[in-house]
């Protein structure tokens, strides 16, 4: 049975580069997310519309919540400290200083409130990315390397499985994980993109335990079982290029989907108007809370 209410409807037409990293706010009520190519970190009010934006002079890949009210991020030069109230950020800590033709890209925190998130290459070339955590001491581990286009990346809901994506492997990898000490092992794969053209790319996860799977080049939002591998469900996108989702809305029922214009043509952005813009879909299930970084 179905659990879509209704198909993605477009919330603000940003028709930005690379809108990434949706993270919904439970106690503001508001939606962050960034534009990694604008070096924006944003926040849409769903009360009124708005979408305010702060520049930060670098590339943001991902944004999580922390204790205090401010946000980390995983950025261009390394994790972050940013607050909302001024716009100014504070370095935390930058794990490959001797890599600066790299920044990090998605990621999210643990439920022991560790934030992992992956590094790759700007160039989109190469496989010089590495997985990294912050753990709340401030400290930064590796912990796997080789990685192409890190991105979306869940746990179970007893924390005993890590579900990670490396965009160009087309799949889904699945990790056995220690909630206690961080520690993963036992790599395997989980799920593979069967849709031609299409790549994983950011995921989230509702409350039966389904990941919800947002298609870089494939026109939609899935929603697999990773205990099967089977589809249950689609939403379909007036763009190609879906690059996140988020549940979101007083009763985490609305999935907030985030889309790149980046790399697309003057025919194919006449195809597709809102490529880059915000969506939001309604469904029968809900998602969970995101948990705080721990630091």
């Amino acid at each position: 049975m179905s659990v879509i209410v209704s198909q993605p409807e477009l919330l603000l037409d940003t028709r930005s580069p690379l809108g990434e990293g949706p993270l919904w706010d439970a106690e503001r009520g508001v939606l962050w997310w960034v534009d990694i190519l604008e070096c924006l970190v944003q926040c849409y009010d769903p009360a009124d519309g708005t979408n305010c934006t702060w520049g930060i002079g670098q590339m943001p890949g991902t944004l999580v919540l922390a204790q205090d009210g401010r946000l980390v991020l995983a950025a261009e030069k390394g994790f972050l400290w940013f607050d909302p109230e001024t716009g100014d950020t504070e370095p935390i800590t930058d794990p490959e200083p001797d890599l600066p033709e790299n920044r990090f890209n998605d990621g999210k925190c643990d439920p022991a409130g560790r934030l992992w998130a992956g590094t790759m290459p700007i160039c989109e070339e190469g496989n010089t990315g590495a997985m990294y955590c912050l753990h709340a001491d401030s400290r930064a581990e590796k912990m796997a390397d080789d990685y192409a286009i890190p991105n979306g990346i869940l746990w179970n809901a007893n924390a005993t499985e890590m579900y990670h994506i490396d965009s160009p492997t087309r799949r889904i990898d699945a990790w056995d994980y220690d909630n206690h000490t961080g520690a993963i092992n036992n790599r395997r794969p989980l799920y593979a993109v069967q849709q031609e053209g299409a790549f994983p790319d950011g995921m989230a996860m509702d409350a039966e335990g389904k990941i919800w799977l947002a298609l870089w080049g494939g026109w939609a939002v899935i929603r697999l079982d990773p205990a099967t591998g089977e589809e249950l469900d689609q939403l379909k996108l007036p763009v190609s290029q879906v690059t996140a989702c988020s549940f979101g809305g007083p009763a985490l029922d609305e999935l907030y989907i985030t889309s790149a214009n980046k790399g697309l043509s003057e025919e194919e952005l006449a195809k597709q108007p809102h490529a880059g813009s915000l969506f939001k879909a309604k469904l029968s299930v809900t998602g969970t809370e995101f948990t705080k970084f721990a630091g």
